[in-house]
């Protein structure tokens, strides 16, 4: 099988990454419960992982990360955990029902009010309306790095210089950009960042986490155990226990570690250039096929490695179908958890087939994916 569904899950991991996980499994006891080695171990595991997030987002305080079991989990407490009765919060079309469930939670319970930053055909957000929409009582801009759909890129830098301007909390999805692109929360102006472990950081799933920054107060969203401050009747205050409730998923955790290491290691740069240098390949090889059309800014090669599609008016799940049963390929279709931005597009009802690559896919399976497309374009369009 040919995997280009990396945006869901990255297949392949570092061989560091099994390891780590299979070593954990034989000798990581519970972190902060204990002082046996097995405790240790874990404990050991846990604080250097922080370390490593430290290192790749820019974070000067380990203690700011909080570890959770994905992405949402994370969106949550931050969505759940700030936001008051009477705020204003500003978000986009771009966004996955991460952010906009817990949104639409609250607006039905009357806490907030939402307000949507529009995007034009191409899926690129329309800047000069967030600063429009600002009112007295917003509390936040939330919205994600990078499109699941498109993988347009969002300028980060000029929507938090817009929150430090106007004292707003600035709120950040990386699930698609983290370990892809070049992210420092102090130079962004980044408030909260939520991030997941499973995807282009290489971990396994059920990982992930949150970085807060120091002044920022998250409630959480269970409490219980912490292995310290035993006798108090409320969890304790104080990042990261204050998020990390119950024991923690250090196996995973250990195997995550392993993922950023190898990024580390071997750079986001270069990283970053071998994913789009697939992605370009890909992209040239089918945007001149007749009957394909393909979704997003490919003006701008800023981006994440992303191409999504369709053949004529053909349903996106027969498309990935095809794919998968005749050729091998394995893609991503339906409605990508981005309900808003399918609707500005147009592909509510058609959906949409997504390729996304991963730094350990090839140019060979690039190109037999180009040769699929021509193939069942020419069969659909025939």
């Amino acid at each position: 099988m040919i995997y280009f569904d990396n945006a869901a899950t990255t297949l392949t991991k570092p061989e560091s990454v099994y390891r780590a996980i299979m070593e954990a499994l034989q000798l990581a006891g519970n972190a902060t419960r204990g002082t046996s080695d097995y405790a240790l171990n874990a404990s050991r595991i846990i604080y250097e992982t922080r370390l490593k997030l430290a290192e790749l987002f820019g974070i000067k305080d380990e203690s700011r990360v909080a570890f959770t079991y994905n992405g949402t989990e994370s969106l949550n407490l931050a969505i759940q955990g700030v936001f008051q009765k009477g705020d204003h919060v500003i978000t986009t079309v771009l966004e996955h029902n991460s952010i906009l469930r817990p949104l639409y939670l609250l607006q039905k319970q009357g806490i907030i009010e939402i307000s949507f930053i529009s995007c034009n055909a191409l899926g690129v957000l329309n800047y000069e309306e967030v600063e429009q929409k600002i009112k007295s009582n917003t509390a936040a801009i939330i919205c994600t790095h990078a499109s699941n759909l498109t993988g347009n890129v969002v300028d980060i830098g000029r929507i938090g210089q817009l929150c430090k301007a106007y004292n707003l909390l600035f709120i950040l999805d990386v699930a698609q950009s983290a370990g892809i692109l070049p992210i420092d929360v102090e130079e962004a102006c980044i408030d909260i960042l939520c991030f997941t472990g499973h995807k282009s950081l290489y971990g396994p799933q059920g990982t992930g986490g949150i970085y807060v920054r120091e002044g920022v107060k998250i409630r959480p969203l269970k409490v219980g155990g912490s292995g310290i401050n035993t006798y108090d009747k409320e969890h304790p205050g104080r990042m990261p226990d204050c998020l990390e409730a119950g024991t923690l998923n250090t196996h995973g955790i250990s195997g995550l570690k392993a993922g950023i290491t190898f990024i580390l290691n071997q750079g986001i740069e270069q990283i970053r250039l071998k994913e789009q240098a697939l992605m370009r390949q890909f992209y040239e090889g089918i945007k001149g096929i007749k009957g394909v059309t393909i979704y997003g800014d490919f003006f701008n090669f800023n981006r994440v490695p992303i191409v999504t599609l369709n053949i004529n008016d053909i349903d996106a799940a027969r498309v990935s179908d095809i794919l998968m049963e005749e050729y091998g390929i394995a893609t991503r279709t339906g409605g990508h958890c981005a309900p808003l931005l399918h609707q500005t597009l147009g592909t509510m009802e058609q959906s949409t087939v997504r390729f996304s690559f991963s730094y350990f896919n090839t140019q060979e399976e690039v190109n037999i994916g180009i040769q699929a497309i021509r193939a069942l374009a020419e069969e659909i369009v025939e």
